[in-house]
């Protein structure tokens, strides 16, 4: 028996391929196939069975189409919110992958078809299992997805399912979840490599805290929903998409072929924010590389044409593999040689400012300061006096701020990648002095800065 863990980049996302002799089940593959194939490879087997913990909403999976490449049986639960699969598993159904059997265990509260299984060898204990996204390190997914206002209610199912079928199995067990720290699908998950039913137990706070507690302490959380979880619920509902040849293609245009093509249409400026804030397009959106898997998802979808600013050219690849994660295919040009071919070019630039913690405490009363973190994170502790409201929210509802457009505004997030997006947005709202914070609230507090809760 050989287990090989394939982490996509800048989602947090795990798949998982356990192989017993010549076979091997993978679980919740991404739509970029080639890593699961390699890792075939690898353990020396054939991919026999795709299995599906639930219908993933922050990326498109990749099954249907490894299916139609291997001739894998696609294994998921038996429910409507699903539209494909040859194994359509109930709770307590089995199947078997070399000599290993695999037990399917109806986990529901992140999602009502949330599905563990538990992978046992020749004998009488289960050796590990994929909990998807019912039970994370130190805690579980998020209960709000299927309906916000029964997000307690959600989490007291979920707590009961943990408790009755994932706090049975034996301690020695490994937790082998489909998400780790940094995923949308839900927070305050442990930084780990890996973990056990037996070591959940000591500190997971669906174990310490009581039936009560837990409802109401994950009800209550409040996680911003991307748009693009419903593109992702609908293409997942069929097997998720094929991979995008079209990404190793973009159109690399010069300056002047890219001003004129991207009139009218979506430039995302893949830069860090001090390279944004030093100079960048007049109306462009400033996502952080890394960020792309996610918000690129706020700012465009499915229909959007979308041009890119980088670093370098050879980022344009991955800039481009990151938006189709998220279903985001439409990308129709791309600046050859990054901002720098802009910036010599002799076009019109755009520059925005930053200011450090220590600046913005000596002159706040001149300065307006909004937070776009999450409501919970800024709950925890904030600027005095600042503003809140999270950057997937603020093109849509920046009216609803008090800001004044005649005096500066500082934007601060965690470390200032979100603050980077919000002042590109404020920007193109017309607010002319629009700085992010060096650092964000990570300096901020390291300098030991006033907070309020």
């Amino acid at each position: 028996m050989k287990m090989q863990r394939i982490e996509t980049p800048g989602i947090a996302h795990y798949a998982y391929l356990i192989a017993d002799g010549a076979q091997a089940a993978l679980f919740d593959p991404g739509r970029f196939v080639e890593p699961y194939f390699e890792a075939a490879r690898n353990l020396g087997a054939r991919i026999t069975h795709i299995v599906e913990t639930h219908r993933q909403e922050d990326f498109a999976m990749g099954s249907a189409y490894l299916a139609e490449q291997t001739g894998a049986k696609i294994v998921n639960g038996n429910f409507d919110t699903f539209e494909h699969g040859e194994m359509r598993l109930n709770d307590g159904d089995t199947f078997t992958v070399g000599e290993l059997t695999i037990k399917a265990l109806h986990t529901p509260g992140h999602t009502p078809e949330s599905m563990s299984y538990a992978v046992y060898p020749p004998s009488d204990e289960a050796w590990c299992v994929l909990t998807g996204d019912a039970l994370f390190y130190g805690t579980t997914g998020r209960t709000d997805l299927p309906d916000a206002d029964k997000a307690v209610e959600n989490a007291g199912l979920l707590y009961d399912v943990v408790q009755d079928k994932l706090a049975s199995l034996p301690d020695t067990t490994l937790v082998l979840p489909a998400h780790g720290p940094g995923s949308v699908c839900g927070s305050g998950m442990a930084e780990k490599p890996f973990s056990t039913i037996g070591e959940e137990k000591r500190y997971n706070e669906v174990f310490t805290l009581n039936r009560d507690q837990f409802s109401r302490k994950k009800g209550g959380e409040r996680n911003p929903r991307p748009p693009f979880f419903r593109i992702m619920e609908r293409v997942n509902k069929k097997g998720g998409l094929p991979p995008l040849a079209r990404t190793e293609a973009v159109p690399l245009l010069s300056a002047a072929e890219f001003a004129e093509q991207s009139q009218e249409k979506l430039v995302v400026d893949t830069r860090e924010p001090e390279g944004f804030a030093g100079g960048h397009l007049t109306g462009s959106h400033s996502i952080w590389f890394g960020g792309l898997p996610v918000f690129g998802g706020w700012v465009g979808d499915e229909n959007t044409s979308i041009f890119l600013v980088t670093d370098r050219t050879e980022d344009v690849y991955g800039a481009a593999k990151h938006l189709a994660r998220i279903g985001i295919d439409h990308v129709d040009g791309a600046l050859t040689g990054g901002f720098g071919t802009w910036r010599s070019s002799g076009k019109p630039i755009e520059a925005s400012g930053t200011i450090t913690p220590e600046t913005l405490k000596e002159y706040q009363r001149e300065l307006q300061v909004l937070d776009v973190r999450e409501e919970d994170e800024f709950a925890g502790g904030h600027i005095p006096g600042a503003l809140n409201m999270y950057v997937g929210y603020l093109a849509e509802r920046l009216k609803e701020l008090p800001l004044e457009r005649d005096r500066p505004v500082v934007v601060t997030c965690g470390v200032g990648h979100r603050a980077g997006l919000g002042v590109s947005i404020l920007l193109r709202a017309g607010f002319t002095d629009v700085r992010n914070l060096l650092g964000g609230m990570k300096a901020w507090k390291a300098l030991e800065l006033p907070l309020e809760d």
